[in-house]
């Protein structure tokens, strides 16, 4: 395909931070990956090189952020030549590619979810998408129903399911408050403790125990924005460990 307009748009959520969303090349250097990195939708895109390879066409954009919390996000992106409108939840971003080209000359297949192992180092370190997309439309095709369906040629599917599998986590929202307490594990030489949170105040307690037999304590708390552990041992001289990150 070679085409000086597109119009690619779709829904996705995922618990993912990391994941190719759709991607395409062709034979003239020209290619468009949209995947997630670092919970930010990323989109390369590249309209082609010259036989001197003096035209550098590679533009990158990076917009959203903790798009991994598992809630539907939608996608638009609208080209005209080198002009782009990326539109992600209703927020758009317009931008015009590097190099001097106008056309996208896509000679391969183009790939939902992931894309295809070709030898380079960039699509070894790529990982797939995993999560839930619908309403994917290319270029007025629905490529969604087509797929349902068994109406696209060529194609592999893959290991699709045409549903949406909720994540197992319960999420626990607490309020200024609030808080949940839990029994201690006695005669124990470990503590360990892993969670996941997300917050917006810069400052607050996560989590507080006191050891038993009156050995000290540990406190996890955010404090401007960083996160602090503090270990009380009442048994050394060093009795206070503080780590921040």
């Amino acid at each position: 395909m070679k085409t000086l307009k597109d119009v690619i748009s779709l829904k996705f959520k995922t618990s993912e931070n990391e994941g190719v969303i759709f991607h395409g090349e062709g034979q003239q250097g020209d290619y468009i990956t949209l995947e997630l990195k670092k919970a930010k939708l990323v989109l390369n895109l590249n309209l082609g090189i010259n036989q001197l390879g003096s035209i550098f066409g590679h533009t990158s954009v990076t917009t959203g952020s903790l798009l991994d919390d598992h809630h539907w996000h939608s996608i638009i992106i609208e080209r005209h030549g080198r002009n782009i409108n990326l539109t992600l939840d209703r927020h758009m971003q317009h931008f015009r590619t590097n190099g001097e080209f106008d056309y996208l000359d896509l000679d391969y297949e183009i790939t939902f979810g992931g894309m295809p192992f070709s030898g380079k180092p960039s699509s070894n370190s790529r990982k797939n998408f995993k999560g839930c997309m619908e309403s994917i439309n290319y270029n007025g095709n629905n490529i969604t129903d087509l797929a349902k369906r068994k109406k696209l040629e060529p194609s592999n599917v893959g290991n699709l399911s045409f549903s949406c599998v909720e994540p197992h986590t319960v999420p626990v929202f607490f309020n200024a408050t609030s808080y949940l307490e839990v029994p201690g594990r006695p005669s124990q030489d470990l503590f360990s403790v892993s969670f996941f949170f997300r917050t917006w105040n810069p400052n607050g307690l996560l989590l507080f125990s006191n050891f038993a037999e009156d050995l000290g304590n540990v406190e996890i708390d955010i404090n401007e924005g960083k996160v602090s552990v503090h270990i009380n041992v009442t048994q050394v001289k060093k009795n206070r460990i503080d780590i921040s990150s």
